[in-house]
């Protein structure tokens, strides 16, 4: 029996894959749509080139469990988080073009490979991994959106 499991999610977003691409990629605008009790951390200099690494923590009273990342794929539109730790496999960000938007597909792919930590996952925290992978997806489109917006109505002045 495969221990490996997909959690996949998708959205689609009324801007340039550019621009969600950004809100993916840059760590400010990532801390906007994450959930509150997730941290993104550099080890190192923030990056999103392959190789790069960052931390993950749950912020989560007197644990505060981490997942250390490293960055497996990496183009305009794409980015692959794979990680170690108490959780094994990687978080897959893959922008395709749709209409005039973006459909933005999430890729969630993990095994756990401590019993007692992969029954406590599944039997109390894989509902609400599910549920926070879409509220996070919606946050993100309201984010991506509202870049996209404010970036379209800026008009160049004009020198006369």
């Amino acid at each position: 029996m495969s221990l490996r499991q997909t959690f996949r999610q998708s959205i689609y977003i009324a801007a340039p894959i550019a621009v969600v691409d950004r809100c993916i990629t840059d760590r400010a605008l990532m801390h906007r749509w994450l959930n509150p009790m997730l941290r993104c951390e550099p080890v190192g200099q923030w990056s999103t080139e392959i190789g790069s690494c960052s931390r993950f923590v749950l912020q989560i009273p007197l644990l505060q469990p981490a997942l250390i990342n490293v960055i497996t794929e990496r183009r305009l539109g794409l980015v692959v988080w794979s990680f170690a730790g108490f959780f094994r496999g990687s978080d897959r960000w893959e922008c395709q073009p749709e209409g005039v938007g973006t459909r933005l597909l999430n890729w969630f792919e993990f095994e756990i490979p401590h019993p007692l930590v992969r029954f406590s996952f599944n039997t109390f925290a894989a509902d609400l991994t599910r549920s926070d992978m879409q509220a996070q997806l919606h946050r993100l489109k309201r984010i991506a959106e509202k870049l996209h917006t404010a970036t379209a109505n800026q008009t160049p002045c004009r020198q006369g």
